[in-house]
């Protein structure tokens, strides 16, 4: 058997930067000898992004996992022939983008489902060029919960020391609040804990924050963190899991940064997303765009594995060659790093 894992890994928008660094992530040095990439979408839209930019790399179309070759220089790609006008302009949401990268996502998954990959890596999608072409999906984490039928799942953001999963992610601020149950945040602490071990961290101290400030100080700004977080928190302690909380989030997240907690349970998408983002994106002031975006975004809960960049389509750069594969990269070395312990836990 050979060891390296077949990774499927969707191209995203096609109007985005994700053929873009799907192909800078190929060329760097040694991802052939840890994994074999297949992406998956529009070759046409892949070749052109290649050609326009004069990528050192060549194109091949295949229409089965069978039929690649996963030659170093090559990119194999599965041809989903879902982009007819191949000049579709860069930076402009569609519907037709939207149903190319949606149609990307659901092969992956099939092909995952079967057997036929052993690891998913997504590019970015735009949620309203998906809608619009009549895919009523808040995003991939919803996508692969549908398409797996998987009730029970949680989106874990891996940056360094920094390892977040909410407790509700692509919902209102106002219904975040009312998601934020005992049963919701106990199960979200259990699948924090499995999506530690999987990715092979030893010290799992879970910390949870709270959800309002000052984690409710006694009930003096809001009952949820008394009401729900504690006893939720009380119930992981005495199913032997290493937690604590409710902490206030201006609190949990300075000693999360310095790798004090192995992982961190949020309440709802910007408690986690913003602290996450000011460690993985650095910014160049001076020229107008981001220098470096790191960070993976990973589905727990699902039978199988998916990971993926954590950022947008960045439709203001597409085209022009700036973006960073570095996100990309590190998609593809924690998919492949979750294949390799997906025995051991």
């Amino acid at each position: 058997m050979n060891p390296r894992p077949i990774l499927g890994i969707t191209m995203g928008d096609p109007a985005g930067i994700g053929p873009e660094i799907a192909v800078k992530a190929l060329l760097q040095p040694g991802v052939y000898a840890r994994c074999r990439p297949l992406l998956v979408g529009d070759a046409g839209v892949i070749e052109r992004i290649t050609r326009h930019l004069r990528l050192p790399a060549t194109i091949r179309p295949v229409h089965a996992v069978s039929e690649a070759r996963y030659n170093e220089g090559t990119i194999d790609v599965l041809d989903m022939q879902t982009v007819p006008n191949k000049d579709l302009p860069w930076g402009e949401i569609s519907a037709e983008s939207g149903h190319a990268s949606f149609e990307a996502v659901r092969e992956v998954i099939a092909l995952a489902m079967k057997g036929a990959v052993d690891a998913t890596v997504t590019g970015p999608i735009h949620k309203k060029a998906i809608n619009e072409a009549g895919h009523h999906f808040a995003g991939h984490t919803e996508i692969y919960a549908h398409f797996t039928h998987t009730a029970r799942y949680g989106m874990l953001l891996v940056e360094e020391h920094l390892r977040v999963i909410h407790v509700s992610t692509h919902v209102s601020l106002r219904q975040a609040c009312d998601l934020v149950t005992k049963e919701r945040v106990l199960e979200v602490i259990e699948l924090l804990d499995k999506g530690l071990r999987s990715l092979g961290i030893e010290d799992r101290r879970i910390g949870v924050a709270g959800l309002n400030p000052h984690a409710g100080d006694s009930g003096l700004f809001g009952t949820e963190d008394d009401g729900e977080i504690l006893p939720a928190v009380k119930t992981a302690q005495e199913r032997g899991f290493d937690v604590e909380g409710p902490v206030p989030p201006d609190t949990l997240f300075a000693k999360a940064a310095t790798g004090y907690y192995g992982g961190v349970v949020a309440m709802y998408h910007d408690q986690g997303h913003i602290p996450f983002k000011l460690s993985g994106f650095t910014w160049n002031a001076k020229a107008g765009r981001m220098d470096s975006v790191k960070g993976v975004n990973i589905t727990l809960g699902l039978p199988i594995i998916r990971t993926s960049v954590d950022h947008g389509t960045a439709f203001e750069i597409a085209g022009k060659g700036i973006a960073s594969p570095d996100a990309m990269s590190l998609a593809i070395d924690a998919a492949i790093q979750l294949h390799v312990n997906k025995n051991t836990i």
